[in-house]
C-alpha cells in the first residue's frame, strides 16, 4: 500500500543541517518502499522559492517545495512564519491530500508546528534534541497540538525523556540514520578527529595535552556549525594539529574516512557519531566523560598507543551502526505509518467541490486613481494585472464605488476577471473590504450593519488589516491570492469565480487580506 507522505522540517533548505540531512536521507529511502514523498521547507534560495511556487500551481509535482524565504529560529525564537509562507503551507496541505504528515522538531516556532496543527491527515512528530523543545510557550498550545498527533517519535532515549516532560505520550526510538555509501573506511593513517565546540575548551585541553605524547600522531579540530571561532593551539603543535569546518555528509566523508579515532563532543551532534561509527573510527567516549571531560583525552591516547584495543572498540562500532541505516530507519517509519493508516480511513474525494477546478492568481485589494491615495488608471491597472499574471482583480477603491465600474467595464474584453469592490471606512471600526458589490455602501456605518447589508444582497465582506479603531499607520500592501476558478466564465457575477475566500492561498509575493 502506497501512501502519499509529506516530511515538514523546520530549517532552510538551503543551509546544511542535520535535520534536513536526516529528513533527506529518510526520504529518498521512503520512495524506494513506493511511497509518494514530498518534503515542505523553506528557503533562502530565490530559485527554489520561484520552483515551490511553480510547484504550488501545478499540483504540488516535486520532491521538494520551498513555502517561503527562511526565518531565524531558535529555542528562544519568538518570531512567527510569514503570512505568506502560512498560506502556502495550508495551499500545499490541501493539495497533497497526504495520508501522513511527519513533522520534525516542532517544539521550535516554524513550519514544522503549523503543519502537524493544521495537518488533515495522520500526524507524526519527531523530537531530534532536548535543545529544541521551547515552543509553544503556553500549557494550552502545547496541549492543543498533542491532541493532533497520532505518534510521538524521538532519535534517542535522552530526547525522548526531555520531550514527554512537555508533550507526555508513548515514543518511538528511532535512529537518526546514516548513509553507508557515502560513509565507509578508508585507507587509515595516524589521524585524531575531535568534534569541536567552542564551550568544551576542557575536552580540547586534555586531547591536546594527549597528543604532545603521541609524536606520530595528528589531530584535527572539526567545526560542524558555523561562526563557532578558533581554538587556541600551543605553538609546539601547530604543526600537527588542524581545524576544518564540515557542515554536512559530502565534507565530513573524506576526513572521517581517514581518520582512526573519533573524539565526540559532549553536546555534539549523534549525527556526527554515526558518521564516525560507519567510516570505521574508534570512538572515544569513554564513561563518566561528561562530569569529567579530560578523560576523552586519555582515552583517545590509550586507542592511539594500543593499536588492538582501537581495531576492536572500532568494529564494535560499526557493527552497532549497521542497523541504523537511512534504509532501516525508512522501513521502521514505514511499519509506523502503515499502522496508523489502518486505524482512520480515507476521506471521501467529493468533499472538495471545486478539486477539480485550476488555480489562478487574484489579487483582492486593490486601488484606482479614484482613491485618494492611489494614482493608477484604471486602464493601466488591467494592463499591469495581466502583465504580472493575476488571473482576477478586486477593485477596492476608498468610500467610492466608481472606480469599480469603470474597471468592469474596461475589462470586459480581457481575459482579466475583476471583482467590483469597496473599502469602506466604518463609524470608529477600522475599515471593511466589501466584494461582488453592485452599488455603492455608504461610509460611516458600523462594521454589524455595513456587513449584514452586504450578506443580504448576496455579497462577502473582509477585513483589509486587523481590526482596529486606527489603521491609518498599517501597510496595506497587494495580495496576491490563488483561487480556484471556472475555466467556462469570465464575467464579474459571484458565481464566475471560486467565493471561497477561505482557502485564498499565497503563492507568490504579498500578504493575505
Amino acid at each position: 500500500m502506497a501512501l502519499r507522505l509529506c516530511l515538514v522540517t523546520p530549517f532552510a533548505w538551503s543551509q546544511p543541517h542535520d535535520v534536513n540531512e536526516h529528513v533527506e536521507g529518510v526520504a529518498k529511502e521512503l520512495r524506494t518502499l513506493g511511497h509518494s514523498v514530498t518534503i515542505l521547507a523553506s528557503s533562502n534560495r530565490a530559485r527554489d522559492i520561484a520552483a515551490g511556487r511553480r510547484a504550488l500551481l501545478d499540483g504540488l509535482e516535486a520532491e521538494v517545495v520551498a513555502l517561503g524565504p527562511a526565518m531565524p529560529i531558535s529555542r528562544r525564537s519568538r518570531i512567527g512564519v510569514p503570512v505568506g509562507a502560512r498560506a502556502n503551507l495550508s495551499l500545499a496541505l490541501s493539495l497533497g491530500r497526504f495520508d501522513v504528515v511527519h513533522g520534525f522538531e516542532p517544539g521550535l516556532p516554524s513550519l514544522s508546528y503549523l503543519a502537524l496543527r493544521d495537518a488533515q491527515g495522520l500526524a507524526v512528530a519527531t523530537f531530534m534534541s532536548p535543545e529544541r523543545l521551547s515552543y509553544p510557550p503556553g500549557r494550552a498550545q502545547r496541549d492543543r497540538l498533542l491532541g493532533r498527533l497520532d505518534a510521538l517519535v524521538a532519535t534517542s532515549d535522552e530526547t525522548a525523556e526531555a520531550a514527554a516532560l512537555r508533550f507526555p505520550g508513548h515514543y518511538e526510538v528511532i535512529s537518526e540514520g546514516v548513509d553507508p555509501q557515502l560513509f565507509r573506511s578508508g585507507r587509515k593513517r595516524n589521524l585524531i578527529v575531535v568534534e569541536w565546540r567552542p564551550t568544551e575548551r576542557a575536552l580540547v585541553r586534555g586531547v591536546l595535552r594527549e597528543l604532545a605524547e603521541l609524536p606520530e600522531w595528528e589531530l584535527l579540530l572539526l567545526r560542524t556549525k558555523p561562526l563557532t571561532g578558533r581554538p587556541t593551539i600551543p605553538r609546539v603543535l601547530r604543526e600537527r594539529v588542524h581545524v576544518r569546518t564540515a557542515r554536512d555528509g559530502p565534507a565530513r566523508a573524506p576526513l572521517l574516512a581517514e581518520a582512526s579515532i573519533f573524539v565526540p563532543a559532549v553536546d555534539g551532534l549523534g549525527r556526527v557519531r554515526l558518521e564516525a561509527a560507519a567510516s570505521g573510527c574508534a570512538i572515544a567516549s569513554p564513561p563518566g566523560a561528561r562530569e569529567q571531560p579530560e578523560l576523552y583525552g586519555a582515552e583517545a591516547a590509550r586507542l592511539a598507543e594500543n593499536a588492538d584495543y582501537g581495531r576492536r572498540k572500532a568494529e564494535r562500532a560499526r557493527s552497532e551502526v549497521e542497523g541504523q541505516t537511512f534504509a532501516a530507519v525508512a522501513h521502521e517509519l514505514d511499519e509506523l505509518y502503515r499502522s496508523l493508516a489502518k486505524r482512520r480511513h480515507r476521506t471521501p474525494d467529493q468533499t472538495d467541490p471545486l478539486r477539480g477546478r485550476p488555480w489562478i492568481l487574484a489579487d483582492l485589494h486593490m486601488h484606482t486613481s479614484w482613491s485618494h491615495d492611489c494614482a493608477v488608471d484604471p486602464a493601466d491597472l488591467i494592463m499591469y494585472a495581466e502583465a504580472n499574471g493575476l488571473g482576477a482583480i478586486a477593485v477596492t477603491d476608498h468610500n467610492t464605488f466608481g472606480g469599480a465600474l469603470e474597471t468592469v467595464e474596461l475589462a470586459r474584453d480581457h481575459e482579466l476577471v475583476v471583482i467590483p469592490g469597496e473599502e469602506i471606512k466604518t463609524d470608529g471600526q477600522g475599515e471593511v473590504i466589501g466584494l461582488f458589490l453592485q452599488e455603492e455602501i455608504p461610509r460611516g456605518l458600523s462594521s454589524p450593519t455595513r456587513s449584514k447589508r452586504s450578506r443580504n444582497r448576496g455579497r462577502s465582506c473582509t477585513s483589509p488589516t486587523p481590526s482596529t479603531a486606527s489603521t491609518r499607520s498599517r501597510s496595506r500592501r497587494p495580495c496576491s491570492s490563488t483561487w480556484r476558478t471556472s475555466t467556462s466564465s469570465r464575467s464579474t457575477t459571484p458565481g464566475s469565480c471560486s467565493r471561497r475566500t477561505t482557502r485564498r492561498r499565497c503563492a507568490s509575493r504579498g500578504s493575505t487580506t
